[in-house]
């Protein structure tokens, strides 16, 4: 096999022609500046040509349903594994998709709980069992065997037992009829409700048994002693009192008061706990004693039907083991009375009622004038001060109603519409309050406009049914270990690998369970190896951070064993604090020493230091990189001159230290009091204003929770008047201070390949406008919307103005090509003929945002953005670039930029969720200078980041942990980055940032 991977001619993109010689079954790292050409080495290039490969070698049916992908811009590569892509694009959008699913532990959990699952009766508790009729005869044999241990002067061949066939349990009748039919079967001796008759063809006038009320009828089948002789006796009669009674059979036994303990096939025998006793006595008042045995899958007390236990049953995404009521999700979209009526100090007249405006001659105007009209509820009066019945009437459609009325309940009420012209239009409509009304709409509609409008007054809340469990209850009625698949999968991965390694198994569980249990605490393990430990395996996959997300596909592929693969990830450190760097880069290096070869686009110092072989791209970004400028081990990449990156490993070039921190005398604080969402275990947190505070911690300790969930969307509907519900907490104190907050995450720009940096920054309009102002145009009539792909007249009508074709792939995600009549240009050839300075619009939209900023000079409305995208060290994207193809770092400083383009009005919260996601040290140093020009604007600055640069240079650190998940959510320290590392013991991020700090 070859030693080498061997790159030569790549061009694609701004590669200049690389020619690269990689070691196979190595750990690699591509490293450089943000835009000098790594993942396009690493992704366009070596991994699309190992998947065109790979799709070649299909059959010409298979290759149909995925269509061909194109050559990338390399004249060879050789020695070229199979290639897996572990990137950091989110594991799904599917709110089904839960992090079980996604790993495929939930599958494995499945099969575990159909095979070894005990079930239980939902009324008395009791264990659900099915025996064969060859376990109850063995069982009835050992019952003898233990009194004659118990009872020393007991002799099991003088054990003699009564075997009765229950025909009626806890049911409604007289049944004479039946009574005398026993007899006429041949059977002598009955037990009706505790007493015993002797049978005749009279019984049924001697035992009169009243129609309404419920009884127990048994038939005695035979009475025998246990010896070996009678054994096939025994089987006998407990086969015709099953066959009678339909699976059930109770056998009566003569030792009065003796307690039997009754164990199930799959329990435990050394577990002592939930053992269910049954007491045998002899006498007439408690007839009905003795062991009772279930042939079928149910409760024999309490004739409660179980289903057959089977992997399907414990899927959410089946509805054989689905909520009904919600379907699986957990979770139930619906209208929130809090966000239809947000302000309880306005009426009616005011606004009061949100979605609704109370104008006259408006149609929604005029359903609420209806009602208060037929209802007389007074429209001038505080929302606060109407009775309980008005309001509830305005809401819910009745005056007792607390939820929204069938629409059978409902009054009808006139309703007259009169428009300007002073004609009207009389109709009836049934009242089912605003509620109702909203949620009929949203459910009946066929405009996806008229949803989203809708959905602003909607909120997500657990289901009421399951109480967001997402099974049925019978499922969860069915434990291993006792524990059901809920609690399993509620609790977080740490928590989850500690009870199936300490788990108890019977024997015959261990045979069965075995190799389901090892697959589970296997993958279990290397999701807690990667840093994910903190998660919970019901945890919803569409929740989840990149590197969060990346992770976890990194962790299946441990799991899959697979050796001779070429694996490429994505800086797959982001999101992970510096404690939790060592676990990953020790899973990396398994996946190499297995015999994988490892190629990593990282930026993360220690990652690079740990590589077997390091290549540094550059040395500019853009049309400035694509060239190799340095490769071989840390050691000999350092040694290069001409490498950024080696300057900042020597510690020629760093990221400094500030001499001086902004004082907090004086400084105003907003303070966050009660925070309960999630993890969060009621803490107050304050946060100064007008410096650069970070939040940090372990992944999972609740900084999210915090700074998004709960201070974001509190401040949001407070100063902004967004409808989003903010996490839970008591109150917010200090908002007052601020006029504005916004908040810059990794979210795309858009999804898809129509959205773009330069519509997103509104860059477009100054530049159609231009080009609208060109004489060819003017000329031709041409106004700006001609230049606009987003609409009929100048774009092209077959790709209708995306520049791509969209292929719908079914069972696949939708492939992209680009369009074969404007080649990707997005505009027709008529438009494409007007231009400014040789450039047509397409021209334009393919500069980068350097070229642009040239091309513009004179055009400050338009260069002064564009320098902002430069400054902010986006310079080598292109204006026109498809927003499906931007990374999330990418797209959180394409915001960041506009955020900083428009007029600055200090007094504004920023607020910015790992920044440093894709960046290059120089980029990073770029970008704190930019965070700092906006604190000294007298804005406020929040970020939530692990990068140890950023958070030593930082005014204010508030640290939350001590671990993730339940043991996370309490503040371990507030302060300058300085008394941080004081608290090294108590806080990881005092520990590492103490490592930082003493090396200045």
């Amino acid at each position: 096999m070859q030693d080498e991977l061997i790159i030569r001619g790549a061009r694609e993109h701004n590669l200049k022609n690389v020619n690269l010689d990689l070691p196979r079954n190595k750990f690699i790292v591509f490293t450089g500046i943000s835009g000098s050409g790594k993942s396009t080495l690493a992704f366009d290039t070596i991994f699309a040509e190992g998947q065109r490969r790979y799709l070649e070698s299909l059959s010409s049916y298979a290759r149909q349903f995925l269509g061909q992908m194109g050559k990338p811009e390399v004249d060879s590569i050789e020695g070229l594994s199979p290639a897996i892509s572990i990137d950091q694009k989110a594991a799904s959008h599917n709110p089904r998709s839960t992090v079980g699913t996604v790993t495929e532990i939930h599958d494995y959990l499945r099969l575990l709980y159909a095979k070894i699952g005990v079930a239980h009766c939902p009324i008395c508790g009791h264990e659900i069992v099915k025996l064969s009729t060859d376990e109850i005869v063995d069982r009835i044999l050992n019952v003898c065997d233990v009194k004659n241990n118990v009872e020393t002067h007991f002799n099991a061949s003088r054990c003699a037992i009564e075997i009765f066939s229950p025909i009626v349990r806890e049911r409604k009748g007289e049944y004479s009829t039946l009574l005398e039919e026993m007899f006429r079967r041949g059977f002598s001796t009955a037990v009706v409700n505790g007493k015993k008759y002797t049978l005749d063809e009279k019984i049924g006038t001697r035992v009169k048994l009243e129609r309404y009320k419920k009884h127990n009828i048994d038939i005695l089948v035979d009475k025998v002693e246990i010896n070996s002789e009678n054994i096939s006796r025994i089987f006998e009669g407990v086969e015709q009192a099953l066959k009678l009674s339909k699976g059930i059979v109770r056998v009566k036994f003569p030792i009065s008061n003796f307690q039997f303990q009754i164990k199930s096939k799959t329990q435990n025998t050394n577990d002592k706990k939930d053992k269910k006793t049954s007491s045998a006595t002899d006498g007439e008042k408690n007839e009905n004693s003795g062991m009772i045995f279930n042939q079928n899958f149910s409760c024999p007390v309490h004739e409660v039907d179980f289903p057959e236990l089977e992997p399907r049953l414990f899927s959410f995404n089946s509805p054989f083991g689905a909520c009904p009521s919600c379907e699986g999700l957990g979770v139930k979209k619906e209208i929130d009375p809090d966000l239809v009526v947000p302000d309880m100090n306005k009426t009616i007249a005011e606004g009061g009622i949100m979605p609704w405006s109370y104008k006259k001659n408006n149609w929604q105007g005029t359903i609420l004038r209806a009602v208060t009209n037929f209802y007389h509820i007074r429209d001038n009066v505080r929302l606060r001060d109407l009775s309980d019945d008005d309001f509830n009437t305005l809401l819910y459609g009745r005056p007792e109603a607390q939820d929204m009325i069938a629409e059978e309940e409902a009054d009808e009420i006139p309703v007259t519409l009169r428009s300007k012209t002073g004609s009207s239009w009389k109709y009836n409509m049934r009242w089912r309050g605003v509620v109702g009304y909203l949620q009929d709409r949203y459910l009946k509609t066929d405009s996806e406009g008229v949803r989203t409008d809708i959905e602003k007054y909607m909120s997500q809340n657990p289901c009421s049914t399951c109480l967001g469990s997402r099974y049925k209850k019978e499922v969860l009625l069915v434990t291993v270990g006792n524990k059901n698949i809920q609690e399993v999968s509620n609790v977080s991965v740490r928590e989850t690998l500690d009870f199936f390694q300490k788990i108890n198994l019977s024997k015959r569980e261990e045979l069965i369970a075995s190799r389901i249990l090892k697959e589970i605490q296997n993958r279990l393990g290397f999701l807690q190896d990667v840093g994910l430990g903190y998660l919970s395996l019901g945890r919803a996959a569409n929740t989840l951070a990149g590197g969060e997300s990346q992770r976890i596909r990194l962790a299946s592929q441990i799991g899959s064993q697979l050796v001779g693969v070429l694996y490429i990830l994505d800086e797959p450190s982001i999101g992970l604090h510096a404690r939790d760097n060592a676990k990953l880069l020790a899973t990396l290096l398994q996946l190499r020493d297995v015999g994988n070869t490892l190629i990593v686009v990282e930026h993360d110092e220690e990652t690079m230091r740990a590589a077997d072989y390091l290549v540094d791209i550059g040395p500019g970004a853009g049309k400035h990189g694509g060239e190799i400028v340095a490769q071989g081990s840390p050691e000999e990449v350092m040694k290069s001159k001409n490498s950024l990156t080696a300057k900042y490993l020597r510690g020629e070039m760093q990221i400094e230290i500030p001499a001086f921190r902004r004082s907090l005398k004086n400084k105003k604080t907003l303070v966050v009091r009660g925070a309960r969402e999630h993890n969060l275990q009621n803490i107050t947190v304050s946060f100064p204003l007008k410096v650069l505070t970070c939040v940090t911690g372990v992944s999972g300790s609740g900084k999210s929770t915090l700074v998004e969930d709960i201070l974001y969307k509190a401040l949001s509907a407070k100063i902004m008047r967004s409808l989003e519900r903010p996490g839970k907490h008591s109150e917010i104190v200090g908002d007052h201070y601020l006029n504005k907050v916004i908040m810059i995450d990794q979210s795309p720009i858009g999804r898809t390949p129509r959205s773009n940096p330069a519509t997103y920054t509104g860059l477009f309009t100054a530049i159609r406008e231009l080009f609208a102002e060109t004489r060819d145009a003017k000329a031709k009539g041409y106004s700006p919307g001609r230049f606009s792909f987003n609409v009929r007249g100048g774009r092209c009508d077959n790709c209708e103005g995306d520049g791509y074709n969209k292929i719908e792939m079914q069972f696949m995600p939708d492939v992209y090509l680009p369009c074969d009549v404007c080649s990707g240009k997005r505009y027709n050839s008529e438009t494409l003929k007007v231009k400014y300075r040789d450039k047509n619009i397409a021209d334009v939209l393919a500069m980068t945002i350097s070229e642009a900023r040239e091309f513009f000079a004179n055009f400050h409305d338009i260069a002064d953005k564009l320098k902002v995208l430069e400054d902010v060290g986006l310079g080598y994207i292109q204006l026109g670039q498809s927003a499906t193809t931007l990374s999330g770092g990418e797209a959180q400083r394409i915001k960041l930029s506009t955020e900083l383009s428009r007029r600055a009005t200090g007094d504004t919260l920023y607020i910015l969720d790992e920044p440093t996601t894709g960046l290059h040290f120089d980029d990073i140093k770029k970008l704190l200078g930019i965070l700092n020009r906006l604190v000294d604007a007298g804005n406020t600055v929040i970020v939530i980041e692990h990068n140890l640069d950023v958070i030593k240079t930082a005014d204010w650190i508030i640290d939350l942990g001590p671990e993730g998940g339940k043991e996370g959510g309490k503040v371990i320290v507030s302060g300058t980055p300085e008394e941080v590392a004081k608290w090294h013991k108590e806080s990881w991020t005092g520990k590492y940032l103490k490592e930082v700090l003493s090396r200045k």
